[in-house]
């Protein structure tokens, strides 16, 4: 794969380096997230409770099944939830400031600079009818004061950087006359075109085979290590985080299950959800064997359960479980969501 420096502009167009930690040295701070949908039949909680934070460089991966509330979670930090969604509560501290009470003229300043995205679907984030070069350059041009010349040798600079070959033709080329993976590397090339403090992925490998999602994997953490920006994994692949990232917040039923460092996570997961999640993860040595199953289904968002919403599924279920637990931090540091501990 062929990696290098980011370029820059000159010293004409690039801002002075941005502070991106608050007074406690974290950038990024969610607390106690709460994100709601009005529906037909009720109220949806997919974001119930959620906490984390991200200090500058590091890497945290998010887990879980398909409506744990993931996605939900870092759209809400991009502030794109929509109408019926709102955030009912909590706060998305960067840098110190709470997200949630910007304007929604002072977010545009912030995405695609100071936080950039990576969508699952590059196909249907990239606009049809542009090239992808005329797109990443866009991208620059509204947040550096810069020509559009300037913008366009910026484009084929990364688009060298995130291993697209003949960078200078491809910039003329339209989204679908592009392979996935090379989509997801024109999305990865705009979501890191300013430079941003915090890139978030939203399962970047999901669609790709593997031979592209271990080329992808690698060529974020090249440029992770090269730029020092932070990273935001949404994946429901434990393989994955493992691979990128290191901490872990394990989400179920839109809230947070387990949260801990990856070594902890994989070798003495403590909740029942995490560790089912890793039993039903496949490895080379079972053959005509079975892959193990997490029991039951996710529930219903409208008909949640009265208490810990994984009971249900649960081996270990008590009566207790009736009743909603505590995230409670163990002596080793991590915290569970669990009446085992």
């Amino acid at each position: 794969m062929e990696t290098g420096a980011r370029p820059a502009f000159g010293s004409a167009s690039n801002p002075a380096p941005r502070d991106a930690t608050s007074s406690n040295g974290k950038m990024l701070e969610v607390q106690d997230l709460r994100v709601h949908f009005r529906t037909m039949d009720g109220t949806v909680k997919a974001v119930d409770g959620v906490s984390f934070d991200i200090a500058p460089g590091s890497s945290i991966g998010i887990v879980g099944e398909s409506g744990s509330g993931k996605s939900v979670t870092s759209l809400s930090i991009m502030r794109l939830i929509d109408p019926p969604g709102w955030i009912a509560g909590g706060r998305i501290l960067f840098r110190g400031k709470d997200l949630t009470k910007y304007s929604e003229r002072e977010m545009q300043h912030i995405r695609g600079d100071d936080i950039s995205m990576v969508f699952q679907e590059p196909m249907s984030a990239l606009n049809p009818v542009y090239t992808v070069g005329d797109q990443v350059a866009e991208v620059i041009r509204v947040h550096r004061d810069v020509t559009r010349r300037e913008a366009m040798n910026r484009t084929v600079e990364l688009f060298k950087t995130v291993g697209i070959p003949v960078p200078e033709r491809r910039v003329r080329d339209y989204p679908h006359n592009l392979s996935g993976g090379m989509r997801q590397r024109v999305m990865i090339a705009m979501a890191l075109a300013n430079e941003p403090d915090l890139l978030i992925l939203d399962e970047p490998t999901t669609a790709l085979d593997v031979t592209i999602q271990a080329q992808i994997l690698e060529l974020v953490k090249d440029l992770r290590r090269d730029v020092n920006t932070a990273v935001l994994l949404i994946t429901h692949d434990l393989g994955v985080v493992a691979e990128m990232s290191e901490d872990v917040v394990v989400m179920y039923g839109g809230k947070v299950m387990e949260q801990a460092t990856v070594e902890q996570i994989i070798k003495d997961p403590k909740h029942p959800y995490t560790k089912g999640l890793l039993a039903s993860m496949p490895s080379l040595g079972m053959r005509n064997q079975r892959l193990n199953v997490i029991a039951g289904a996710v529930p219903n968002p409208l008909n949640m359960p009265t208490g810990c919403p994984f009971a249900p599924r649960c081996p270990y279920a008590m009566d207790v479980c009736a009743t909603m637990p505590e995230l409670k931090t163990l002596d080793d540091g991590r915290k569970v969501f669990c009446w085992l501990y």
